[in-house]
């Protein structure tokens, strides 16, 4: 099985400010985990107060249109990389989707660095507001998301329930 996630490709994006902390992953989420045989595999890094970072490379596999990122993967990538964001802070409250408006800005090509990017924009009592992008190559915004997140009732109590998930910081 390979990673979609391939850091050693050079791209006009800048660099990544290297003072970073790795979010946990889990085992078989399709987007974070690390056991999902058809799984993207993305690895999340707080990067600044209130947002999140990602970057990845996706194989054929994921591709809609030749050459171009299946458009429910690319919601799927977005959706995540928002609730990141919500995450930082306390990677152990879990939230629910509620809403999610996915803008298809340009085609989100397949076999090229993209740049994922999660913002809080603002909490108001179990719901939160957050924002993802998808960055290209070349620096244009490829696809963005506004999400409205809400609270799960603590479905996951103690440190067994997370370990059930899988759910902690795996090495790169």
């Amino acid at each position: 099985m390979d990673s979609v996630t391939d850091r050693s490709l050079s791209s006009p994006l800048p660099p990544v400010n290297d003072a970073r902390t790795k979010q946990p992953n889990s085992r078989l989420c399709f987007v974070c985990g690390v056991e999902n045989p058809v799984g993207l595999h993305l690895a999340f890094y707080d990067r600044a107060e209130g947002e999140v970072v990602c970057e990845v490379t996706l194989p054929e596999r994921y591709q809609g249109y030749p050459g171009v990122v299946h458009g429910g993967i690319v919601a799927s990538m977005l959706d995540e990389i928002a609730g990141r964001a919500a995450m930082q802070g306390d990677v152990t409250r879990f939230m629910m989707t509620a809403k999610l408006d996915v803008r298809y800005r340009k085609p989100v090509p397949i076999g090229q660095q993209l740049r994922l990017v999660g913002r809080l924009e603002r909490r108001r009592g179990r719901l939160t507001f957050v924002r993802g992008e998808i960055w290209l190559p070349d620096g244009s915004l490829g696809a963005e998301a506004e999400a409205l997140l809400s609270d799960i009732p603590d479905i996951f109590t103690d440190a067994s329930d997370l370990e059930r998930l899988g759910w902690r910081v795996y090495p790169d």
